[in-house]
């Protein structure tokens, strides 16, 4: 196997590294990876130990990466630990400060704020230092190399969706859909449902059948950083895919904001029916992220829209509390809803790369050659291995034809929310460089242990079989219609220049239903029309047409670049 003739490779250069030790008056020789040499074939010296400062956008526990297996893992190899900051309060107040100060964690992974850190100079070019030490970055990324290059031709960051090997698609939902707790389907005989009408009549009657539960029948986030989470529904019930804040045409390509559109609105207006039922939770508009996690984990929670990612923690917890109990009336199920029935639906992300999103090395960083090594370290396929299936015998196993899987006991150990901080899961899977989602290794493994189909079956309890037999799938997401090929796929990875009109459009338009949406989900149903007609004429004063025109240029400069135009 593989793994064995790492270690016999590991065994001989350690036998070689003795033997030098030798020959030299009894220097040792045991440097991490990433020392320098001294040049003229003198003994290597041994770097000392070093800790930089990593900023990750994203709310989070602060933490050392050598507090973690993997880190501790990582470090021992390299000599570098991490420590990681994660975002208090509003993305863009934190990253203000590091620019109006000019002094920066040693790296940075940012969300939106990115092209504001791009335009005030934030981050240093990493062409050369790929060439002279990222053999593996190199080779990664390389394929990747004409959508990751700025206007100067220098790449900035580097992002998280290289997909490496051949492609594998997720048995289960990883990304948006309309969830549903699975004691409402249950009670309801497990209809086969697909519209939002179907799906919303499911939540009053459940409701209406439990009135001393203290249910609530629907939530939203809403916060700063994440509204998308409210305004992103209306293009999935239309049938279009995740390209955030806009629909392109599947046959011109052309860009369509369609926050003033019918389906807006309608989607809006049954929000607003929900309200005036008493099934809307009204904090939706208030609550932060943490509050919104925690009621989701309550299982009070009929149903939501959302991304699995931004509700990982809280479908963890019910899953932890499922396989203790054995039931799992307050997990949820994904549906892939739509506004009628001859709407296909696309909550599937076709494969894509996202290249507005990544994690740059700052210029206030104290040894970039350190660092650009250690994030060349992460992508050996032994490293990969490790920060998604972690280490053989304990988080993992391999069958006698080298497939890996996982025992029932090991899947139980591994979705535990405390050991995946603990052994560092939860810091290593994603925000570094790293294989994209589906990708796969040589011997033909997924990279991602949930995307490996004997992971995923064996991961299914009781419930989840019997969800899927009466559904007659074999795993969730074959509900879901595959992904039609999008070549630009997703509109939202087009850098948007800090303030530039269309960086300014944007602003104001969220500005604009961040205080409107919440007056026409809560209004009187008699106000609506009136109160949406007043946010059209608002809107209408936005230069959309300029930004529709802008994204439709970009999504053919995408497509040219990757058909190699």
């Amino acid at each position: 196997m593989k793994k064995r003739r790492f270690w016999l490779s590991c065994l001989t250069i350690v036998m070689l590294a003795s033997l030098l030790s030798a020959c030299s008056g009894g220097k040792e020789s045991n440097q991490p990876l990433g020392s320098t040499s001294t040049g003229g074939g003198a003994q290597e010296e041994k770097l000392d130990k070093v800790t930089f400062t990593y900023f990750n956008a994203v709310a989070g526990k602060d933490i050392n990466t050598n507090e973690t297996r993997i880190g501790k893992i990582i470090e021992d190899q390299t000599g570098v630990n991490f420590k990681i900051e994660h975002l208090v309060g509003d993305e863009n107040t934190k990253v203000g400060t590091f620019i109006a100060s000019n002094s920066y964690p040693d790296v940075l992974v940012p969300g939106g704020s990115i092209d504001k850190l791009l335009s005030a100079g934030s981050f240093i070019p990493l062409n050369d230092l790929i060439e002279e030490h990222a053999p593996n970055i190199k080779r990664v990324y390389e394929p990747y190399y004409n959508l990751m290059k700025a206007e100067d031709g220098n790449i900035y960051f580097l992002p998280m969706s290289a997909v490496v090997g051949e492609y594998i698609s997720a048995p289960n939902i990883e990304q948006g859909a309309f969830w549903i707790q699975r004691r409402v389907l249950k009670e309801a005989g497990y209809p086969k449902i697909k519209t939002f009408d179907e799906y919303l009549s499911l939540i009053r009657d459940y409701a209406k059948k439990h009135p001393d539960e203290d249910l609530t029948g629907y939530i939203a986030l809403t916060t700063q950083d994440q509204f998308f989470a409210l305004t992103n529904p209306p293009m999935h019930l239309a049938g279009y895919p995740n390209d955030g804040g806009v629909i392109i045409d599947m046959e011109t390509h052309e860009a369509n904001d369609y926050a003033d559109d019918e389906i807006t609105k309608r989607y809006l207006q049954e929000l607003n029916k929900l309200n005036a039922d008493g099934l809307f939770d009204k904090s939706s508009f208030v609550d932060n992220r943490d509050q919104y996690i925690a009621k989701i984990a309550s299982g009070k929670v009929l149903g939501f829209f959302d991304y699995r990612w931004q509700v990982g923690q809280a479908m963890n917890n019910l899953r932890e509390v499922s396989l203790q109990t054995g039931n799992d009336d307050l997990e949820y199920m994904a549906l892939p809803i739509v506004f009628d029935e001859n709407i296909k639906d696309q909550y599937l992300d076709p494969p894509s790369f996202v290249n507005n999103r990544g994690v740059g090395i700052s210029v206030s960083a104290k040894d970039p050659v350190r660092i650009i090594k250690y994030f060349d370290n992460l992508l050996t396929d032994e490293n990969q291995i490790l920060s998604n299936w972690g280490i053989e015998g304990e988080t993992y196993s391999v069958d006698e034809n080298g497939r890996f899987y996982r025992t029932a006991e090991q899947i139980e150990q591994t979705n535990k929310e405390s050991f995946r901080e603990s052994f560092g899961f939860k810091y290593f899977e994603y925000n570094w460089p790293r294989y994209g989602n589906g990708s796969s290794l040589p011997d033909g493994n997924s990279v991602g242990a949930g995307r490996q189909p004997e992971v995923a079956q064996m991961s299914y309890h009781e419930g989840d079989k019997k969800l899927l037999e009466a559904y007659g799938v074999k795993s969730f997401s074959q509900l879901f219609a595959a992904p039609d090929e999008r070549p630009w796929y997703p509109a939202w990875s087009i850098p948007i220049e800090q303030g530039s009109p269309a960086q300014i459009f944007t602003q104001k338009k969220g500005d604009l239903q961040r205080k409107y949406f919440p007056k026409l989900v809560l209004a009187n149903p008699a106000e609506f029309d009136k109160i949406w007609d007043e946010y059209v004429k608002e809107f209408g004063k936005l230069k959309v047409k300029d930004y529709e025109q802008l994204i439709t240029d970009e999504v053919a400069k995408k497509i040219d670049l990757i058909q190699g135009k």
